[in-house]
């Protein structure tokens, strides 16, 4: 039993880290079994050379091989099963929208390439400008029950701004639905659930009646848990660290030259400042005309700098800042001051984002590429904001896998 436990563990691990149960993955066959391929090869070498847990190495070597064929002929069979059954129209949620054409929109375009869920009527004041196959349904003369059987529709999402066109019919229509078991909620709900950052629309005024924080920003067993976590991993960072020192080394003689390090300003928990290390990826002289962000081709990153982000590895120094506290492993990227002072004049609530200490790596940074603009930091802000709000051990968990990710994968800047 142990044994099995084991190889299921190996199995969920290997293949999270490798995107092997990713939706958008699922949907291409050819990286469904590079996901296979790669996540056999390490829960074959970790279950084999596990100590204690894992049987004893056979004495017959082929036995090994037999071992690796049937997990991935078994992982593939699953995994083909699942697409074509995960994607088949009978298992797809239908939904109907009531809303005004502009959120119509929107969710539409938020809907893109989320297998599982199929956008098929919408009631609102006017039909969409843009040509699709939607059922239009008005919101004066609509029968929400009658529409909800001819489309078969599984869940209704409903506007919480445009409420002028919920009219008292429309909403003893609703209630009747919801009485009958039919799945209503807020269209900012579907969003965050989709998106997994929050929806734009609750940075208002009255922000305090959709946003607030998780419950484990005041539990003391999670914060010292964390903290305890940040010790040990920056520790283990560090050792990694100064063994890495050489080759970056080598490195910069060859394709960087100048300083090894660079130290700068960065703004950490409750606006307070501190002095970031980081390996040098820029020329010398990066900000001779002011500063400014960092963009995908700049032309101030050396050749070995280029190595050092698609890695990760020039952020490696910064588990010296982790364990003095000034960050955690996990948690909102340090933005400079001046770039802070801009973006909290640009957008509502950035300071936000400085409730809780800055990360390494966070839910921003391992679900948005790299933000070179205002427009990609408010996206980021979205991301950041949902960590604050739902933050617990097991997205802790699942930040630390698709961190692991994008370093194997090379989707560093």
């Amino acid at each position: 039993l142990v044994w099995v436990l084991l190889l299921v563990f190996y199995l969920l691990l290997f293949g999270e880290i490798f995107e092997m149960y990713n939706l958008k993955v699922a949907s291409d066959r050819y990286l469904t079994l590079r996901g296979t391929f790669i996540t056999v090869v390490f829960v074959t070498l970790f279950y084999v050379f596990t100590p204690i847990l894992s049987p004893e190495l056979p004495q017959n070597r082929i036995q090994i091989g037999y071992f690796v064929i049937t997990l991935i002929t078994s992982i593939i069979i699953n995994r083909f099963i699942y697409i074509q059954f995960i994607f088949s129209p009978r298992f797809l949620k239908n939904i109907l929208i009531i809303a005004d054409t502009k959120q119509v929109e929107k969710i539409i375009s938020i809907n893109q390439n989320k297998g599982t869920n199929r956008i098929i009527a919408y009631v609102s004041n006017k039909t969409l400008e843009s040509p699709n196959l939607l059922v239009y349904e008005a919101f004066e003369t609509v029968n929400l029950e009658q529409t909800v059987k001819d489309n078969y529709i599984n869940e209704i999402i409903v506007s919480s701004s445009s409420l002028q066109f919920i009219t008292n019919t429309l909403n003893t229509q609703l209630i009747e639905l919801f009485e009958k078991g039919m799945m209503i909620r807020s269209i900012d709900s579907y969003i965050e659930e989709v998106t997994n950052r929050i929806s734009e629309s609750q940075l208002k005024q009255d922000f305090y009646n959709y946003f607030s924080f998780s419950k484990s920003h005041q539990n003391n067993l999670y914060l010292a848990f964390r903290r305890g976590f940040d010790i040990f991993f920056s520790l283990i960072g560090i050792i990694f660290f100064l063994l890495l020192i050489p080759f970056v080394l080598i490195g910069n003689v060859i394709g960087n030259r100048g300083k090894l390090f660079y130290f700068q300003k960065r703004v950490g928990k409750k606006g307070k400042l501190f002095n970031i290390l980081k390996f040098r990826t820029m020329i010398s002289n990066a900000e001779e005309n002011g500063v400014e962000w960092s963009k995908k081709g700049d032309k101030r990153i050396t050749t070995f700098g280029r190595v050092l982000r698609k890695t990760r590895l020039d952020e490696v120094p910064q588990f010296l800042n982790v364990l003095k506290g000034e960050m955690s492993l996990i948690g909102p990227r340090p933005e400079r001051p001046e770039f802070v002072r801009m973006l909290e004049a640009e957008i509502p609530f950035y300071a936000i984002r400085h409730v809780i200490k800055p990360g390494l790596t966070g839910w921003a940074q391992v679900m948005h590429p790299y933000a070179s603009t205002v427009e990609d930091q408010h996206k980021k802000l979205m991301y950041d904001l949902y960590y604050i709000k739902e933050r617990n051990i097991l997205l802790d968990f699942k930040i630390v896998i698709k961190t692991i990710s994008t370093i194997l994968f090379f989707r560093g800047t």
